[in-house]
């Protein structure tokens, strides 16, 4: 069964729409818990100004900021459900919305900046899709990132010594990139930490990491979610705090995804994502049912 265009676009459509209006409801209901035990008054009230801003987004229909950054769609198919046209789908949702008023018009040419005014481009949205064949539906992941936070983004190819002991050459990278980016990325932020590959695959699982899992899931790699604990709390310690004023709470979630890599290479990309978790899903079954996932 391939998806038609007049069957899919209104979900489309309801995704971005969504996104820019509202965040997850994990990440809700991380910043509720952040809220009761921050110890600064400074913290505690931004973190409560940002989830008074996303009720008012809700209740005006208004975009909860001016630009929701950059989108990204994971696909997830199998043979009983395709997507079909579903690039050009998006991209017609994209501009609709623009026009709509819920996204300010961002998308430039990466020289050039010459801006088309309504979010089109080239390779706008950002598509990964993995088939499954065995698959009896069709999952859409819709992702927006803050391309302010985009700016404290660092990348490094490891040796394995570089790694160090217990990797500690690992830890350390991440809290120096967070120490130097401060607040700029709007913390508190979520951090996405791809590991192996090479250096084009660590960074799609950074983004991936951080866009497509819940922030408050347990990852399914012991090693992984030890490392995504340990290194939250570390964050944490930092002291930056929500928009960088200070208090306990610089990050709500350290999210790792891995791959195999070369014996010589431990490729580490590490992508930060503001408050702002602008995510939602819907999972289409044969039979037409729909839900929403995440």
């Amino acid at each position: 069964m391939i998806m038609e265009s007049k069957d899919l676009y209104s979900d489309i459509y309801d995704l971005v729409v969504k996104c820019c209006r509202d965040i997850s409801p994990d990440v809700k209901r991380i910043i509720e818990n952040a809220i009761e035990k921050e110890s600064s008054p400074t913290a505690r009230s931004m973190m409560q100004a940002m989830l008074d801003d996303v009720k008012l987004a809700q209740e005006k229909d208004k975009p909860l900021c001016q630009s929701p950054g950059f989108p990204a769609v994971y696909i997830t198919f199998g043979d009983k459900v395709r997507p079909g046209n579903i690039k050009e789908l998006f991209a017609k949702a994209l501009v609709t919305a623009t026009k709509n008023g819920y996204m300010r018009p961002s998308m430039v040419h990466p020289l050039t900046r010459k801006n088309p005014g309504d979010n089109s481009g080239e390779r706008v949205p950002n598509f990964e899709f993995d088939y499954i064949p065995e698959q009896e539906f069709l999952d859409i992941i819709l992702s927006f990132k803050g391309c302010g936070a985009e700016l404290g983004n660092a990348m490094k190819v490891f040796t394995t010594a570089q790694l160090g002991k217990d990797y500690s050459g690992l830890k350390r990278f991440v809290l120096e990139t967070v120490t130097k980016a401060g607040g700029v990325p709007c913390p508190p932020i979520a951090l996405g930490i791809g590991i192996g590959g090479q250096m084009d695959v660590a960074c799609r699982l950074s983004r991936r990491a951080v866009s497509t899992r819940r922030w408050d899931d347990t990852n399914p790699d012991c090693l992984y979610a030890s490392l995504e604990s340990e290194l939250l709390q570390a964050i944490n310690r930092l002291g930056i705090g929500p928009a960088g004023t200070g208090g306990d709470t610089t990050a709500l979630a350290v999210k790792i995804e891995g791959s195999a890599t070369h014996t010589a290479i431990a490729p580490v990309a590490i992508n930060f994502h503001c408050w702002t978790a602008r995510r939602a899903g819907i999972r289409i079954y044969p039979d037409g049912k729909r839900e929403e996932i995440l």
